[in-house]
């Protein structure tokens, strides 16, 4: 396994989901991903599973605090703009240094509805995407839900202990080797799973739990398209295809590429892209309702619906 993703602060109230490769067929993130899915919490979840109205409650309680807290150190007691206030943040971020390629606009897209409860997505500057984790009666509502989350994880995401160190990495790789049973110097040898999670994982020190998730969807995505493996039987060495697609952002052309593969696919096997379709319209509403980071699924569900409309009705 090649991919081990970054997650944010909620999965620490539903840190178990299935992902879903190339041909729609599920499985279960093993342990050493689970272990590098850590939330804005930090570490795994514990005490057993919450039940769906308490974990809500749990997630409400913490985007309210964040958001309550921020609101006191910046704009002093009373009701925040919590749109205002993460535009705020990131232009802040902007003005103090951070490397941000495309500037510090946060970009908000309802989905269409005629009736409610109504969704909202917001995409950060650097590319980490959330949605409206609750049931909204209204389109402005759902943007001040989809910013009350996204605000909380920019936040907590400006903690030291989100950032890559060699004390993470350290144990990242300890609990990765323990989960797939490597051997004694897999960490060493870029050719193995776990020395190419170690080589992205040194690659990107000092970088936070954010960055380096929006650096991991290209891998996630390139995985579930499954152009890994064909870069593999191609004889590419994994170090070769790390070093590459670290520095290649996520683009027009790259999705248009993989729309073009699943275009492929629904000619061999009809209704395969209904079928990804279904699947990544759960994992965004399971994302969502948790307050995850979601923008894998949501790049997911992007390439296919592209798809559909280069081919027409399926």
């Amino acid at each position: 396994m090649l991919i081990c993703t970054g997650q944010t602060m909620a999965s620490r109230i539903q840190n178990k989901r299935n992902v879903t490769n190339a041909r729609g067929t599920g499985r279960t993130v093993p342990p050493a991903q689970q272990q590098f899915q850590m939330g804005l919490f930090g570490g795994s979840a514990g005490g057993g599973p919450m039940s769906d109205t308490k974990a809500k409650n749990v997630l409400k309680e913490a985007v309210d605090a964040v958001v309550n807290s921020f609101a006191k150190h910046t704009h002093g007691y009373g009701r925040v703009n919590v749109v205002e206030a993460l535009q705020e943040f990131w232009q802040m971020k902007a003005s103090r240094g951070a490397e941000l390629k495309n500037g510090a606009l946060v970009v908000y897209e309802s989905v269409p509805a005629s009736s409610p409860p109504y969704v909202c997505f917001v995409t950060l500057p650097g590319g980490s995407c959330f949605a409206s984790f609750q049931n909204c009666p209204t389109k402005a509502e759902a943007r001040r839900s989809a910013a009350k989350i996204a605000l909380m994880n920019s936040v907590f995401n400006e903690h030291p202990s989100r950032k890559i160190s060699d004390e993470f990495i350290e144990k990242a790789v300890t609990d990765a080797k323990s989960s797939f049973k490597g051997g004694p110097d897999d960490d060493h040898n870029p050719s193995t799973s776990i020395g190419a999670f170690r080589f992205m994982l040194d690659s990107n020190k000092g970088k936070s739990m954010l960055e380096f998730q929006e650096l991991m969807t290209v891998f996630q995505l390139l995985h579930w398209n499954g152009s890994l493996k064909a870069m593999r039987e191609r004889q590419c060495s994994r170090q070769e295809v790390l070093s590459h697609y670290s520095h290649r952002a996520l683009d027009d052309d790259m999705r248009s590429q993989m729309a073009l593969d699943w275009i492929s696919r629904e000619q061999e096997s009809s209704g395969a892209i209904m079928r990804e379709l279904e699947v990544s319209d759960q994992e965004i509403e399971g994302a969502r309702l948790a307050g995850r980071e979601l923008r894998f699924p949501k790049e997911k569900k992007d390439i296919l619906m592209l798809a559909c409309s280069q081919m027409g009705p399926i």
